[in-house]
């Protein structure tokens, strides 16, 4: 069981980026396309983070051509480059699956003064 932590802690990132739910952020993606491999950005709102340690995940909520769209990102992923905070949210829940069934203005997230 301790080898199995070790290589976990050894794998997981050693800068976190500082982010909470309802925050406007920009994820880096890493895309591999045959033997080539681009890096793709997904801006969205973070809608819940679950878990912790190794297996932490957060889901990013954006609206593309009046569909809702919705990725699930581990934290500690290779394919996940970096996280970029663009605003900050003013939120009183931890997770915000509300914003589902939301349309336009209705769905936005009070940005947090600072």
């Amino acid at each position: 069981m301790d080898a199995l932590q070790t290589i976990s802690e050894a794998s997981m990132k050693q800068e976190v980026p500082a982010f909470s739910i309802g925050d406007t952020v920009k994820v880096h993606v890493r895309i591999k396309e045959g033997d080539k491999s681009r890096i793709q950005v997904f801006e969205g709102t973070v809608i819940a983070k679950k878990h912790g340690g190794i297996s932490e995940t957060f889901t990013v909520r954006r609206i593309a051509h009046g569909c809702g769209i919705e990725r699930v990102f581990p934290l500690h992923s290779p394919v996940v480059d970096r996280v970029e905070v663009v605003r900050r949210g003013k939120v009183r829940r931890a997770k915000l699956y509300y914003l589902r069934d939301r349309v336009g203005k209705a769905a936005k997230v009070k940005e947090q003064i600072r």
